[in-house]
């Protein structure tokens, strides 16, 4: 058996580990869905699909994880997962399937910058849903991140006919902004629901049955959109998108599969920073990363950068230094509990062998 202290520390390893793959995804994927997009690429169905296409990636260190076990165990199971913890899965993947819908149509409609901003707002969302779903408890400095997080999405709200792109109409870019709103709520209720999962699990949690819940929840969301694709008749379009490229064909497939890499990261690091952290922790992480994708849109897509998108910038990035320093007390608060429990019965102790 491992030391506890050796056992910490890895979890603590993988918590940031995870903690930067999420980072990436989230940072990362909207700006290549975007550049599906801008040179040509048509087909909303296809961009939810690639959200969670790239499940068959996680086959690789789910075997590697079977073959290190079974060098030890040769009874190893090769699943861990039960069939009830993967039917939660694979509901949960209906509402990421929903969720990639919705956002893959306000990435089209919408410039990168904005779409980031709004979803910012799957904080305040994801708040809301912790506490509903696994008795997140609320501070007064959360209860103000979510105030300046909905702020500043209203902020946006009331000025976006200054952002609309070329070519769009006013009822595609506010369609696209309130599904992209949409998507924040989605993504916000999956994530307790994910953690909610990990507590009803009736069965240990590790970081094997982490990625196979994962595996399972891609394969629901994909599944969905693939319905979608056939039922709608989008799949007819694609040979003639796949020549009409502006970048070309090789590049078109280039485009496809790192948009599939790079949002499995996105998925993956959200389901085990939930399982080492809590939902909301992943929350913060999303929203902190998400400034990074408006920056990077505003240097590469050369995205304009009105006054509301500065005030909302401000706001978000007030609302996460209100979160972390409420969180810092809170742990800090937390601590000094612990360390007078401890005190008092070092002290009964005492009494008890005198």
């Amino acid at each position: 058996m491992e030391p506890r202290e050796t056992s910490t520390n890895m979890k603590k390893f993988l918590l940031i580990l995870n903690c930067a793959i999420l980072a990436t995804g989230i940072s990362c994927g909207p700006l290549v869905m975007r550049l599906y997009y801008l040179h040509g690429g048509k087909s909303i169905w296809l961009s939810s699909w690639l959200e969670t296409g790239g499940w068959p990636i996680m086959i690789v260190p789910l075997l590697v994880a079977y073959f290190r076990r079974r060098a030890v165990d040769r009874a190893s199971k090769l699943v861990y997962i039960s069939p009830m913890t993967a039917l939660f899965a694979a509901l949960i993947g209906l509402v990421a399937g929903a969720g990639d819908y919705c956002y893959a149509y306000g990435v089209k409609h919408i410039p990168v910058s904005t779409s980031s901003l709004i979803l910012a707002t799957q904080l305040a969302f994801t708040a809301g849903f912790a506490f509903i779903l696994v008795g997140q408890k609320f501070t007064a400095y959360s209860v103000n991140a979510v105030a300046l997080l909905t702020f500043g999405a209203i902020v946006l709200a009331l000025h976006v006919s200054s952002d609309k792109p070329d070519g769009e109409t006013s009822l595609q870019y506010y369609s696209g902004f309130f599904l992209t709103l949409a998507s924040s709520a989605l993504f916000a209720v999956m994530l307790p629901l994910i953690e909610l999962a990990y507590k009803k699990a009736k069965q240990s949690i590790n970081y094997s049955l982490v990625m196979e819940f994962q595996l399972v929840l891609s394969f629901s969301a994909t599944l969905m959109c693939t319905i979608g694709i056939f039922a709608s008749g989008d799949y007819k379009t694609y040979a003639q998108e796949i020549q009409d490229y502006k970048l070309g064909t090789t590049m078109y497939f280039v485009v496809m599969i790192s948009n599939a890499i790079i949002w499995q990261c996105f998925y993956l690091g959200a389901a085990g920073v939930i399982h080492y952290g809590s939902s909301l922790l992943s929350g913060v992480i999303i929203a902190l990363a998400l400034p990074i994708t408006e920056i990077m849109a505003i240097i590469f897509y050369h995205e304009n950068f009105q006054v509301e998108k500065g005030v909302s910038l401000v706001l978000s990035l007030w609302g996460f230094l209100s979160y972390f320093y409420g969180e810092a007390k809170e742990n800090k608060k937390q601590r000094m509990k612990e360390l007078k429990h401890i005190d008092s019965i070092d002290d009964v102790s005492l009494i008890i062998t005198e």
